[in-house]
């Protein structure tokens, strides 16, 4: 299962119903909050997470998986163009940062890549 953790109602289900048309069962969420709390949080098999969220931020969600020991990847998603953010957010572990919008041959690398990490 590929969770996708972002505000933005169109970018979640744009997001989704691509993954869905590959064949991946999806689960979206618009909050981290919402997230950490769903029953998909211990099937997720890789996160696609806007960095900008509001109340946790996708950084601080990545960092709170990682020591309650989920280690699923993320691909970290954002339209802040900020390199300092990037470097960040790849500080946490993520496995991939994607600037919106991006390809979707560039998001098929970047998942490729995260679920045979």
């Amino acid at each position: 299962m590929i969770s996708i953790v972002d505000d933005d109602i169109w970018v979640r289900d744009a997001i989704a119903n691509y993954l869905r048309s590959r064949g991946f069962p999806v689960a979206a969420f618009a909050s981290a909050e919402d997230f950490l709390q769903s029953d998909d949080l211990d099937h997720t098999n890789c996160v696609v997470l806007d960095i900008q969220l509001p109340g946790l931020s996708g950084i601080d969600l990545h960092r709170e998986l990682r020591s309650t020991g989920h280690t699923m990847p993320v691909i970290f998603i954002t339209a802040l163009a900020d390199e300092d953010v990037r470097s960040r957010a790849m500080a946490t572990g993520a496995v991939a940062f994607l600037r919106k919008p991006f390809e979707a041959a560039a998001f098929d690398r970047c998942l490729d890549s995260a679920l045979h990490a």
